[in-house]
């Protein structure tokens, strides 16, 4: 902020008052000396002594003209500090401009000098790919004579049968492992036992998916290298999912790489789910649902049963998200370990074939709870399972279309016998799903498959499992797996009172018609 100064006289006020003194020396002075003594007598000044009798005239003149010129000098000193406030202002604005017309010139040099070293960088970037592109153009130049040479050497000069190729050029960027394993069990006379067992179906059976398959999976050569053949590709899937070893064994068995052999294991799975299950794994017509309540009424004698609902559990590694959602907790006390696991809901006919699958739910949640999750119970809900039943067990409510075993205490003589074929049909379901994970080893234990991929794996298993089971494709007792699924009681175990009454009713009529076991007694 600029001060300016304040001058408390112009130069024509001062010359004015000049002019006054003389008048002032001649006023009332020398006419008024009773006045200035009476002053003196009242304020006892010492000062006023000079001015009676006319003499305190040029004393008062005198100093005021002092005050007057103290003035002057002050106001000339204020003016002095200003302009020198001024310059010195000015110097510092000039010193500002200075150094910041010095610091701008810097920063341009310096960005200018970054601009140049990159310029080059880029320029030498440049010529080293282009040198490179040329040596690379020289080499495959040089390949290719050399082979065109070795064609034409071949032609002029045929190899005798049994005689010695010398030594073969392989490609450099495929490793060379052994496929022995894998040739010996691919060739014509490999017998068909060893190739159950290995394989958990029989050579035609894998025959028939592999040519059901062949246009989902079948990779077409490049320059670079020939395509996994299609019986390959198939083998390795049914293999990881047969045996459940680890990919760097099942690598060494097919002479493929570890991350090749997971992508094969995918995309089969994933080529069954799409090409397979609509045709070996669908809910039953007309027809074929008569035979199957046919065959579940000779079994049971409850009539209009349409299958056997399951639900079991397959253990998985701790995934990253939810952990808590997936935590089993009857298994962590069973096996007193930390368990997650994945469910798989299931219905079957009374051959063990599914007819009906949901997985993927949580091992954490009831089974009531992944039944209401699944399609089946929205087929249920648009009324597309009038005059069925589905029986299930004592972890499933009883509704219109759902039947169960009794589960509250002190049963009477015709519910225990009630409970009794009930648990004849379950074990048809226990059975397929005990065969399932005796077959396809890889759901016994926890598997390497990422969590949003297990479905599809688990999908591809039940489907096999199907074409196994059409195909009468008897499975080694050995390889039996024991379910020991645990099954809780639902929260509202009825939820139709008419399901109720009709439950009473074929349990009165089972004991009745003598078609009751004798267990119960």
């Amino acid at each position: 902020m600029e001060i300016s100064s304040v001058s408390l006289f112009s130069q024509d006020d001062i010359s004015h008052l000049y002019t006054l003194f003389p008048e002032m020396e001649d006023w009332g002075v020398n006419n008024d000396s009773k006045k200035w003594r009476r002053k003196e007598e009242e304020y006892g000044f010492d000062e006023l002594e000079g001015f009676d009798n006319g003499n305190g005239g040029g004393a008062g003149s005198g100093g005021f003209k002092e005050i007057l010129t103290s003035l002057i000098l002050l106001d000339e000193e204020e003016k002095q500090e200003q302009k020198q406030r001024e310059v010195d202002f000015e110097q510092e604005i000039a010193s500002f401009d200075s150094n910041f017309k010095l610091e701008t010139q810097t920063m341009n040099d310096y960005g200018n000098s970054m601009k140049r070293h990159y310029t080059q960088l880029g320029e030498m970037e440049q010529s080293r790919t282009k040198r490179v592109r040329r040596n690379s153009a020289s080499t495959a130049a040089a390949a290719t004579a050399v082979a065109a040479a070795a064609a034409t050497s071949s032609a002029d000069n045929p190899v005798q049968p049994g005689a010695s190729t010398g030594q073969q050029h392989r490609r450099l960027w495929v490793k060379d492992r052994s496929k022995d394993w894998w040739d010996q069990h691919n060739h014509p006379d490999f017998p068909d036992e060893e190739f159950r067992r290995d394989f958990r179906m029989s050579k035609a059976t894998f025959e028939m998916i592999c040519e059901e398959l062949d246009s989902s999976v079948m990779k077409k050569n490049t320059m670079l290298r020939d395509a996994i053949p299609v019986r390959q590709r198939v083998a390795v899937c049914i293999w990881r999912l047969a045996t459940g070893e680890p990919l760097r064994l099942v690598s060494k068995r097919f002479g493929l790489g570890i991350s090749t052999c997971h992508k094969l294991v995918l995309e089969v799975c994933s080529a069954i789910k799409t090409v397979l299950m609509p045709k070996f794994l669908q809910w039953p017509g007309d027809e074929k649902l008569r035979m199957i309540k046919d065959e579940f009424e000779s079994m049971s004698g409850i009539q209009n049963v349409s299958g056997s609902m399951y639900t079991t559990h397959v253990p998985i590694i701790a995934p990253k998200i939810s952990v808590a959602a997936y935590f089993n907790k009857r298994h962590t006390e069973r096996n007193q370990k930390t368990s997650y696991s994945i469910t798989v809901q299931g219905v079957v006919d009374p051959k063990g074939v599914f007819t009906d699958v949901c997985i993927g739910w949580p091992g954490s949640m009831p089974d009531d709870q992944i039944l209401e999750k699944s399609a089946l119970y929205q087929r249920a809900n648009r009324g597309l399972l009038k005059d069925v039943w589905i029986v299930g067990n004592s972890g499933h409510p009883l509704m219109d279309w759902l039947l169960v075993p009794y589960t509250r205490q002190n049963l009477t003589w015709t519910q225990h016998a009630f409970n009794e074929k009930v648990g004849e049909v379950q074990n048809v379901a226990k059975e397929a799903f005990a065969r399932l994970k005796g077959r396809w080893s890889c759901l016994q234990k926890r598997t390497e498959v990422k969590l949003q991929d297990l479905p599809v794996v688990l999908g591809a298993c039940c489907v096999l499992h199907n074409i196994c089971e059409m195909r009468n494709e008897v499975i080694d007792t050995p390889t039996k797996f024991e379910i020991f699924d645990d099954e809780m009681i639902a929260e509202n175990s009825i939820r139709s009172a008419n399901a109720a009454q009709n439950r009473d009713k074929i349990a009165h009529n089972l004991l009745h018609h003598s078609l009751a076991g004798t267990g119960s007694l």
